[in-house]
């Protein structure tokens, strides 16, 4: 009996590099027993309805791209009836969320682990109306680029850009935010936040915390106050980095749930796309929501 397989790609992710496997990798699933459809995205917000609009056809869904492309077609499989396993064939420039799922960075390899792989129940974050799936984040690191014709596809990249930029503190905005999470309400002025469910943020490893599970029902959630002089924000700096140094403006929590309301609207980027701008964000952790395929005996 032959399975059928919805293969979603993204033709432009990380340089083009898929045009060169695209054919080899079709080879590979069909080897493996199925039939495959393939879907060339063309604009954003195709791959959610890819998915959502051919539910039911399919046994399988895999797709091929950058954080992006993947948030896509897990946004479109969250809204489905039935969720299908969904394999991941990473082709950005940064992707956080395979390295944690230790998804090979070899196209080839990776189409491999779509077939062969085992089934892994991942935490799947909600935020409002829409699903994120390794990071949520707002402020200094992530706004930055939305001035900028292109995604925001490194939401820490901009940690360089900060080094240099601590004499340029006036410049940083913070903003009026009130907090709750877990039991504890924070009101203050930020600079930053972070819901992560990844091991890495921005090709950093180590800086969403300690001891990390992707389907525990948690979150780790990174919150920076604003400092009260420019010397402080080199210290949050090098405390980001440095897990050793520590900052009395930087709040860490693991939590499941997560409240940020704000007076005027504020922007968020979720898995380091433009997620709009929202004066009251719900970020919840729906755990386990979604299977995800992985290399066998290797993520225990």
């Amino acid at each position: 009996m032959g399975h059928r397989m919805l293969f979603v790609y993204n033709p432009r992710a990380g340089k083009a590099q898929i045009r060169s496997n695209l054919l080899d990798i079709i080879d590979i699933f069909v080897k493996a027993g199925y039939e495959v459809t393939a879907y060339p995205t063309q604009a954003t917000g195709d791959a959610v309805k890819a998915v959502k609009q051919r539910q039911g056809c399919y046994d399988m869904v895999a797709c091929c791209g950058g954080d992006g492309t993947l948030d896509e077609v897990v946004n479109g499989m969250m809204q489905c009836e039935e969720r299908l396993p969904v394999g991941y064939i990473p082709a950005g420039s940064t992707n956080d969320f395979a390295n944690s799922l230790r998804i090979p960075k070899n196209m080839i390899k990776a189409a491999d682990v779509v077939v062969n792989g085992v089934n892994f129940a991942c935490d799947i974050g909600r935020f409002n109306d829409d699903n994120f799936i390794y990071v949520a984040a707002f402020g200094i690191f992530t706004d930055v680029s939305y001035g900028t014709k292109q995604d925001v596809k490194n939401v820490l990249g901009h940690a360089a850009y900060l080094l240099e930029g601590v004499k340029r503190l006036p410049s940083v905005r913070a903003y009026p935010l009130r907090i709750t999470c877990n039991e504890d309400v924070i009101e203050g002025e930020f600079l930053f936040g972070m819901v992560t469910n990844s091991y890495s943020v921005g090709g950093f490893r180590g800086i969403t915390g300690q001891d990390i599970l992707l389907d525990d029902g948690l979150f780790e959630v990174t919150l920076i106050r604003k400092p009260a002089n420019p010397l402080e924000l080199n210290n949050i700096i090098m405390a980001l980095v440095d897990k050793r140094v520590k900052s009395e403006y930087i709040h860490t929590y693991k939590s499941s749930k997560l409240i940020v309301e704000s007076e005027t609207p504020l922007a968020w980027s979720l898995d380091g796309e433009f997620g709009g701008e929202h004066c009251q964000a719900v970020l919840t952790n729906e755990q386990q929501g979604l299977q995800i395929r992985i290399p066998g005996n290797e993520l225990v």
